[in-house]
């Protein structure tokens, strides 16, 4: 793997799935110098994993501990590094190889490692283990497709699960699956996506979009994965004539499908505009497609109605806690077993609207946007839905503790 790494990594250069300028780093090259003493390290692979640990990057540095958070994916950098407090520094996550692990260990020596979710590398938990740098899962859940992959190599897994020194689980589902698949102390510590502070928009570009939109209807696709645009035009058109000056909203979750988008909808007639290489929309634009990376709360501020992809024709879902705490009326659908005891939490207080099909998609859009009084309604129930279950940072600060003292050397 290590001979072959960097023609792997030049590859994804080409295709934009690394970053050309730090991409070294996913060799085990520092990029940053690393500051004197004690080092705390968290991962977390993508966008939304490592935004979740921006609460325990918050208290680990007020407690003095220096703090390395590691992503792996170019958009998740990008947000995260201008995110991150004094006293913490990010860094691409190094490639699963022994060398390249060794490497980066070698230089960053970090005294704990904090991984988010299932995030597991064989070769980097088999090293941390060797070198006994305690090892904890946070914020820890596993989907039903990953957990029976393992299950298959149930002697590797019960090998890699078991050298985790702690593992905090979301629910009770997740930690019944870590302790199925060999982790030993399981505890459940909640969901510290909850807990995730509001982001900051740019005042300006809010303003501006809120004055744009104000006299239009308007509601969200957000995280959108294919098939599901489709869906999201037939719905448009189906209103467009009942609701003069509608405009949608796309997110996709990969924003290099834009153009393709783009293209689908001017096919079926619609006047397309994207974030990255024009205005916001003006008269006219039927279709506006936020092309760009970190701008969702935006989205989320200025628009009520947003429906989460990958639930209609790709399974799976997206997280629905961002726009719950924006106070949105949240629209899904039925494939979102990943994050159901979310869904679950925000159906039951009825704060989202389950739909099961694109006809479905737009008769709820339609209902939503005759009767505005409705879907406020349904925003602020979603926000105290978040309200109520937050502090699941404090549970696992607390579960933290004795580790944190003794990599301080202090006693108990």
């Amino acid at each position: 793997m290590t001979r072959y790494a960097p023609h792997f990594l030049n590859w994804r250069v080409r295709i934009g799935k690394e970053d050309p300028v730090r991409f070294a780093e996913r060799l085990g090259q520092a990029g940053r110098k690393r500051p004197p003493g004690k080092l705390v390290w968290l991962h977390g692979a993508s966008l939304g994993e490592s935004l979740s640990l921006l609460p325990l990057v918050d208290r680990l540095v007020q407690l003095n501990f220096n703090v390395l958070v590691t992503t792996g994916t170019p958009s998740s950098g990008h947000v995260i590094s201008a995110r991150l407090p004094l006293g913490a520094l990010h860094q691409y996550a190094p490639l699963d190889a022994p060398q390249i692990i060794c490497s980066f260990l070698n230089y960053w020596r970090p005294d704990l490692a904090l991984f988010s979710e299932s995030e597991l590398w064989p070769n980097m938990v088999t090293e941390l283990h060797r070198r006994q740098i305690p090892l904890i899962l946070v914020n820890a859940r596993i989907s039903k497709k990953s957990f029976h992959r393992w299950r298959i190599v149930s002697g590797t897994a019960q090998k890699i699960f078991g050298r985790i020194n702690l593992c905090l689980a979301q629910d009770y589902l997740n930690a019944a699956r870590f302790l199925s698949l060999g982790a030993k102390d399981v505890r459940i510590a909640g969901n510290l996506k909850f807990d995730m502070a509001a982001p900051l928009i740019d005042i300006v570009e809010l303003s501006t979009l809120t004055q744009v939109i104000a006299a239009r209807p308007v509601w969200a696709g957000v995280s959108t994965h294919p098939g599901e645009e489709e869906l999201i035009f037939d719905t448009h058109i189906a209103l467009m004539q009942q609701r003069p000056g509608l405009i949608t909203f796309i997110i996709p979750r990969h924003p290099g499908r834009a153009q393709d988008i783009a293209h689908a909808a001017q096919l079926r007639g619609l006047k397309v505009a994207l974030r990255s290489i024009g205005p916001f929309p003006l008269q006219g634009v039927d279709i506006y497609i936020f092309d760009t990376v970190g701008e969702t709360a935006m989205i989320f501020r200025t628009i009520g109605l947003v429906f989460m992809g990958k639930s209609l024709t790709v399974g799976g879902g997206q997280n629905p806690i961002e726009p719950a705490k924006f106070g949105c009326a949240i629209i899904y659908g039925p494939q979102v077993e990943n994050f159901s005891q979310v869904y679950d939490l925000l159906l039951y207080a009825g704060a989202a609207t389950r739909v099961d099909n694109g006809a479905a998609l737009t008769q709820a859009v339609a209902s939503f946007l005759m009767h505005p009084a409705e879907m406020r309604r349904k925003g602020r129930a979603a926000i105290e839905v978040v309200e109520k279950v937050t502090g699941a940072s404090r549970k696992t600060m607390d579960a933290l503790a004795p580790y944190l003292t003794a990599i301080r050397g202090e006693t108990c």
